[in-house]
């Protein structure tokens, strides 16, 4: 996590655009903060390796916009975008991602964020739709945008999702029902649901399967 303070203070210019960056790939937020730092009006605040340093960041430092990867460590870009629409709205986010699974962009756009773009995006590119997202406007890149149309919907309920999320990250039914105040039985039945719906046979195989859709 790091803190950029100004020179000069006062002197800089109210116009430029307070940018936090956070990505989880030390090489790639060092050059993304040294080729948007010689755009003459961003200014590179602050950077972050992970989604939740990402957030208390934006929430102390209230950039104009934050760049965050989608996938950190202890939160993905998402969620991370999720806490900072609900606690600093005016910040505007923009998700860059190496590999966009077909519904993440929904994820995304449920969390309201204003840009997405690959990482493969020119930094020129980059800093234009840097300037759109500051102005208020939003940008999707296309071929994103494309796949998501074609995307299969989810048929899984929202907390079949919450289910295999925590399959994701916990090793046992009995802490998924912990993580999320159900019992034991009531886990098994949603994780029952889950694998019927998707076709395999079990909770970890489900898990997967939704991961690579984008629905968690």
């Amino acid at each position: 996590m790091t803190v950029h303070t100004e020179e000069g203070g006062a002197s800089a210019s109210a116009r430029q655009i307070r940018l936090l960056i956070a990505d989880d790939e030390e090489l790639i937020r060092s050059a993304l903060e040294a080729l948007l730092a010689l755009e003459p009006d961003i200014d590179v605040v602050a950077g972050a390796d992970n989604g939740v340093a990402a957030a208390e960041l934006a929430l102390e430092l209230r950039p104009d916009v934050c760049l965050l990867d989608l996938e950190m460590p202890r939160a993905d870009g998402i969620a991370a975008a999720e806490r900072i629409a609900e606690h600093a709205p005016a910040t505007r986010v923009i998700i860059v991602t190496r590999h966009a699974r077909p519904g993440v962009l929904r994820r995304a756009l449920t969390a309201q964020i204003a840009g997405f773009v690959p990482k493969s995006t020119p930094a020129g590119e980059l800093a234009r739709v840097i300037r759109d997202v500051a102005a208020g406007k939003r940008y999707i890149d296309p071929e994103i945008a494309a796949a998501a149309l074609t995307a299969e919907r989810c048929p899984l309920t929202d907390r079949e999702l919450d289910v295999l999320r925590a399959t994701r990250t916990t090793s046992s039914v009995q802490e998924i029902a912990d993580t999320l105040f159900l019992s034991g039985g009531t886990v098994r039945n949603y994780l029952s649901a889950a694998m019927t719906k998707l076709g395999v046979s079990n909770r970890h195989d489900a898990a997967e399967q939704a991961w690579q859709q984008g629905w968690i």
